[in-house]
């Protein structure tokens, strides 16, 4: 039987419908209007026009809930995550990037900052208005929050910040940061305390990191920068609770990103076989192609059953950290099918998405998915 007869474009199971609308929506606004956005960004720099749009097509105000000005009638799920970051990747990886990287920055303040703080940042990051991120990753020490050495001293002021942060996604251009660093020397992860810092803080400084991939990525020094008592987020020393909070909200996600770009390969790689003729009859017609069609199928949907299963289950023998950690490798090579050397049809993603050619998200992907998870990357396409 050919390929085509039983393929249909895979839509995410069993989504409740809030979610399967909420599915529909951001791929609608993604096709239609984020993706021309994107390609008019400057590669490796905050495409800022792209952040606006987010907000003003309802996308981003869904990341937060609506005691801190967004649109979420409750808390965020990993849920949500994961149905937005599958549907934005299936259509402009700029687009995902961007609201991803929105929400993990700004995140550590709806979860442990005071009402003031919620009130400062959060509609203006909702909004759009302002670009939130991450800073955790370090020179020497990679995402490891237990080994920090960015220094906050304690002053008569509240605290002064001195040192490096690398690899930060959004940096040097965003407008607020969650900041990890060292209150406590000797204490690994006991001793870090997670602050907010505006992106011109006096003091603060950086310079973007260049890549291949049009990912914006710096690097931030510090050269005591002031802190306030009133801008530390939770804790002093917990800053490493607030780490860990963030990224267990964002990382099932992760997966999700990757088996978004999957699906788009997966579609592409179908309609190519349809158009190509070879010997007389379209690809798909041909055996050894419709059965690597029919397993880059299989394995995308394997990836997103398990992608799903993990922010799906709130309590049972597998928990959700474990259904992560096995779908992000398992989603970020489902469209490749088992072979080394041969073409294979979903090699015409480039055309669909002219702005990844260069290289087809692959540098991309390893540094978004590191500060997320840690990793040193991995390729999805």
């Amino acid at each position: 039987m050919a390929f085509e007869a039983w393929y249909t474009p895979a839509v995410p199971f069993a989504l409740a419908p809030e979610h399967q609308r909420l599915a529909d929506h951001a791929r609608r606004v993604a096709d239609q209007a984020l993706r021309l956005v994107a390609q008019a960004g400057q590669p490796g720099r905050v495409n800022r026009p792209l952040v606006r749009a987010l907000a003003e097509h309802g996308l981003l105000p869904r990341l937060f809930p609506e005691r801190a000005g967004g649109t979420a009638g409750g808390e965020v799920s990993a849920m949500d995550l994961c149905v937005l970051r599958e549907s934005l990747a299936r259509e402009s990886t700029e687009a995902e990037t961007a609201l991803a990287l929105q929400g993990l920055g700004a995140y550590p303040i709806v979860q442990s900052g005071s009402d003031e703080l919620v009130r400062r940042w959060i509609p203006k990051v909702a909004g759009g208005e302002a670009v939130a991120a991450f800073a955790l990753t370090e020179p020497e020490h990679g995402s490891d929050a237990g080994a920090l050495e960015l220094a906050a001293e304690r002053d008569a002021d509240g605290f002064r910040l001195s040192g490096v942060k690398a690899w930060i996604s959004n940096a040097p251009d965003a407008d607020v940061y969650t900041v990890f660093a060292r209150t406590t020397p000797d204490a690994g992860a006991r001793g870090v305390t997670a602050f907010v810092v505006p992106g011109d803080a006096h003091g603060l400084s950086g310079k973007p990191t260049e890549l291949l991939a049009p990912h914006a990525v710096g690097t931030l020094e510090f050269d005591g920068v002031r802190v306030p008592p009133s801008d530390v987020l939770g804790e002093v020393d917990g800053g490493f609770r607030v780490a860990m909070r963030t990224l267990d909200l964002f990382r099932p996600s992760v997966g999700a990103f990757a088996v978004g770009m999957a699906q788009a390969a997966l579609d592409a790689a179908v309609a190519h076989a349809a158009e190509r003729e070879s010997f007389g009859k379209p690809l798909r017609e041909h055996q050894a192609v419709s059965h690597l069609l029919a397993e880059m199928a299989t394995r995308t949907q394997a990836a997103r059953l398990l992608v799903y299963t993990g922010p799906g289950r709130s309590s049972a023998v597998t928990s959700s950290s474990t259904c992560t950690a096995m779908s992000g490798p398992l989603a970020s090579t489902r469209a490749r099918p088992r072979s080394s050397g041969r073409s294979s049809p979903e090699s015409c993603i480039a055309d669909r998405w002219p702005e990844q050619r260069e290289p087809r998200g692959h540098s991309r992907c390893r540094t978004h998915a590191k500060e997320q998870t840690g990793a040193r990357g991995r390729s999805v396409h």
